[in-house]
């Protein structure tokens, strides 16, 4: 289908039409378009400050500048917008009224599912803040941060958006991937993949991810190709328990590949894991994700073509507090096809438009993926996978939160919809769990390493 993108304020057309002539091996923008970012006309994440032209979308204030008064400490949120109500919901009957502000997969979910999936929409309200040295980071980055080909980034801050006004895909792209997500977290997450019925059993992660200078004994110029350390630890059920993943980020991908090593329980082996990148499977995901569809899309960009093709306005998932709301069952979420939608909030944002086209000579089981990013924080909300035929395949969407009391941006949920087989994979379930996430965990070099795998692993 033809998506109908919005046009852009012309203030930043112009802004974006003169970064675009930049050479594309030159991603620093001049001085005084950096000088817009924080200002009257762009965000420092480089989105529109102004509302559009018809009042639903508002003018962005700074965000959710604190933490609601119902908030009273600890790992778990509660919802700041209670007493909200839907503005309408888009069913099966009236989608065709919203199709052009939809994505083709949102679209083929209410077709193959006509009876059950809808989108209640809400107020639209632009939550996303980060920290002031992060917003320092960023325009930073925007001056100096620069491609390395099509894998990697040189003179990145480590933190900070590296391309707050991109001038091509591929620094869209790096936007998601390079995003503030924290110094640190340490949390519990389940992972389900239902039959068609619904039936499912619940996989538990401990996740514990570190920025590489936020560790405890950082060295600069100590892996100085790393982005962060991740550890994730599966706690449930007892047959997957022990097993452990380790992953050092790189990120140029290429000339350093993912650093990555499994610990298997039962083995009490510890090995090298090549496979966990691209199409890779998925740590215990039944072939449904790959193991670049954890977080929307990660690891290196090298595979596809990206290209810019502007902005739209778009329904997607925003301040989804309710699913994130601790002690909500977890039968009350997860239902035959996809999650209990009644538990879901979309509200009107912008987004830019990022097309994925496997690139000649390389090969992935998606050939293509059409990417929508939110702007104000960069994360992908949407992404529509494409198979070799041309066919949709699978849908992406994440329910973005605030997390108001770091703060950082985050997701409730991320669920992938497979439209052929009627599953989908959603993850990162902490309702019930013993904690929720730990932003202010402390980690050091060690605890990072293989020889660290076979401690985490204890059953």
């Amino acid at each position: 289908m033809n998506i109908k993108t919005t046009r852009l304020v012309s203030t930043l057309a112009a802004a974006v039409a003169s970064v675009m002539l930049v050479s594309a091996a030159q991603a620093k923008v001049p001085q005084e378009q950096a000088k817009k970012l924080g200002g009257s006309e762009l965000t420092v994440t480089g989105a529109e400050v102004a509302g559009n032209a018809d009042g639903t979308i508002l003018a962005y204030d700074g965000g959710m500048k604190s933490a609601p008064a119902c908030y009273k400490g600890g790992e778990f949120l509660c919802n700041p917008f209670p007493d909200d109500k839907p503005l309408f919901t888009i069913t099966a009957e009236n989608v065709d009224q919203y199709k052009d502000k939809l994505s083709p997969g949102q679209y083929a979910m209410f077709q193959k599912y006509p009876e059950t999936f809808r989108m209640p929409v809400y107020q639209s309200r632009r939550t996303f803040r980060m920290p002031e040295h992060i917003a320092e980071l960023t325009k930073k980055n925007a001056l100096s941060t620069e491609p390395v080909g099509p894998t990697g980034l040189k003179n990145y801050e480590l933190q900070g958006y590296p391309f707050p006004i991109p001038n091509n895909g591929l620094e869209a792209v790096w936007n998601h991937i390079a995003r503030w997500r924290g110094d640190a977290l340490d949390r519990y997450a389940g992972q389900v993949t239902p039959l068609a019925n619904g039936a499912y059993s619940m996989v538990m992660f401990r996740d514990q991810v570190v920025v590489a200078n936020k560790l405890t004994d950082y060295e600069p110029g100590k892996d100085d190709n790393v982005l962060f350390y991740g550890k994730q630890v599966v706690t449930a059920p007892s047959r997957l328990a022990g097993n452990v993943l380790l992953v050092h980020e790189t990120l140029d991908q290429v000339k350093e590949p993912r650093r990555a090593w499994i610990y298997n329980a039962g083995q009490r082996r510890v090995r090298r894991a090549p496979q966990v990148a691209y199409d890779g499977p998925g740590t215990a995901a039944d072939g449904m994700r790959t193991a670049d569809n954890y977080d929307l899309y990660n690891g290196s960009p090298d595979r596809y073509e990206w290209t810019l093709k502007g902005k739209r306005e778009m329904y997607i998932g925003y301040n989804s507090y309710k699913l994130d709301e601790k002690g909500l069952p977890y039968d009350d979420v997860i239902k035959p096809g996809h999650i209990n939608q009644d538990l879901t909030r979309y509200e009107l944002h912008r987004v830019w438009e990022v097309e994925a086209n496997l690139r000649s000579g390389t090969r992935h089981i998606y050939a293509k993926r059409v990417f929508f990013l939110d702007e104000d924080s960069w994360m992908a909300a949407v992404i529509d996978h494409y198979d070799g035929r041309g066919n949709l395949w699978r849908v992406a969407e994440s329910h973005e939160i605030l997390y108001y009391h770091v703060p950082v941006q985050g997701y409730s949920l991320e669920v992938l919809y497979d439209l052929h087989a009627g599953r989908y994979l959603a993850l990162g379930f902490e309702n019930n769990e013993i904690m929720g996430v730990d932003w202010n965990a402390k980690f050091s070099y060690g605890d990072f390493q293989p020889a660290a795998l076979r401690r985490a692993g204890v059953r």
